[in-house]
């Protein structure tokens, strides 16, 4: 197996738009073959998922509008990572400002990326247990409705046509496993 990375030779901005910028990567790989792609360049800071769990064990939903499908979506709260932020002040943040709710608990999951072979997105999940009121104005154009989920019915969850997003499942996988795996460990104790 061939570990060694292409070499960079160039990158160069391609476009730009508001949200969105596509860079042109030229490659040079190990075998000599030379290729150019291109690449959706995501928030230099990174973004940040929240599994927010309440305490009858339900995932805080998120209903919103989503123009890329044009259609509203259900999901998980989440958001855009600013400068200086750790993925737990980000992730607090944006549960506040799309939930209501702060967390007095906060786990980072790990990293998902979206679409790799041609986007460098990361999106940090992080788990958000003992939860309490503490909302924050956000920046959604309208209300978002917040439908709790029971974590236990994630299967359930799958194949509803609303909710879609590779993240927000992948995300709630996550935690569960970690949450179960947190309670086995502690038995064994």
């Amino acid at each position: 197996m061939n570990d060694k990375k292409p070499t960079i030779l160039a990158t160069t901005l391609i476009a730009r738009t508001r949200l969105f910028a596509v860079e042109e990567v030229h490659l040079r790989f190990s075998n000599g073959v030379e290729m150019c792609y291109e690449r959706l360049l995501g928030s230099p800071h990174g973004a940040v998922l929240l599994v927010a769990l309440n305490a009858a064990d339900e995932v805080l939903l998120v209903r919103e509008y989503a123009v890329g499908l044009h259609r509203y979506e259900l999901g998980l709260p989440k958001g855009g990572m600013e400068a200086g932020e750790t993925p737990e002040l980000a992730g607090l943040r944006e549960l506040r400002e799309e939930t209501g709710f702060a967390a007095r608990r906060l786990d980072v999951l790990g990293e998902l990326t979206l679409a790799p072979g041609y986007s460098s997105q990361r999106t940090h999940v992080v788990l958000a247990r003992d939860l309490y009121p503490a909302p924050l104005p956000g920046d959604e154009p309208e209300p978002l409705e917040l439908q709790p989920w029971p974590l236990t019915r994630l299967a359930e969850l799958i194949v509803m046509p609303e909710c879609s997003e590779a993240r927000t499942l992948a995300a709630m996988f996550m935690a569960r496993e970690y949450i179960i795996e947190a309670v086995s460990y502690t038995h064994l104790r």
